[in-house]
């Protein structure tokens, strides 16, 4: 699980798996078009086998999660190793998303067939990273593969860190915790003998 935690999402996202101006007319050209991005960086060795893995699982509700932004997912045996891909649609698509307005930026995410939960830790990862605007805003705007790999790979950083951070904290308090406890252990042992109270007593008496 550790590994999962330090997965980078600069490390899967490919600079020739990065489109930004993307103008397909309807969603099922836009996951072609991924899924040849996708395709582009090697990670995909059965390109039909893993379309048709991303489609069944749009099947299954949209990865169309608002506010413009796409997640589309396949995990099947035609990958060799996690990948992302990620398009700008500056004119956006229509793709049956929840808040049925249409989507102008997809991230794209493979998965091998036996990787455990590798796409379930990605796709938390970068969910929780799409919630901040005003990074999915400079994405948007990035001028180039470069600056949108930038872009991820400093907002990346940055949450990486905050969460080391926290870990942190929450081990320091733990370790307090557990101090205390021993505190506690040590006090009760000493009260826990009936005779020793019955003594107290009687010498308060």
């Amino acid at each position: 699980e550790r590994m999962g935690h330090n997965m980078r999402i600069t490390d899967l996202l490919d600079k020739n798996s990065i489109s930004l101006n993307a103008a397909p007319a309807d969603k099922k050209e836009t996951l072609d078009l991924a899924v040849e991005l996708m395709a582009k960086s090697g990670k995909v060795s059965d390109k039909e086998n893993y379309l048709a893995a991303v489609f069944a699982r749009e099947e299954e509700g949209t990865t169309g999660v608002g506010d413009g932004i796409a997640i589309p997912h396949g995990r099947c045996t035609g990958v060799n190793k996690p990948g992302l891909a990620a398009m700008a649609l500056p004119q956006g698509v229509e793709y049956e998303a929840l808040d049925d307005e249409p989507v102008n930026l997809i991230f794209l995410i493979a998965a091998p067939e036996g990787a455990g939960n590798v796409h379930i830790t990605i796709l938390s990862k970068l969910s929780m990273m799409l919630m901040d605007d005003t990074f999915t805003e400079s994405l948007r705007k990035a001028k180039s593969v470069e600056e949108f790999l930038n872009i991820i790979d400093a907002a990346e950083t940055e949450k990486d860190d905050a969460d080391a951070a926290k870990e942190k904290a929450a081990a320091q308090t733990d370790l307090a915790a557990d101090k205390e406890k021993d505190n506690q252990k040590l006090i009760l042992a000493v009260t826990a003998c009936p005779t020793g109270i019955a003594h107290t007593y009687m010498a308060a008496e």
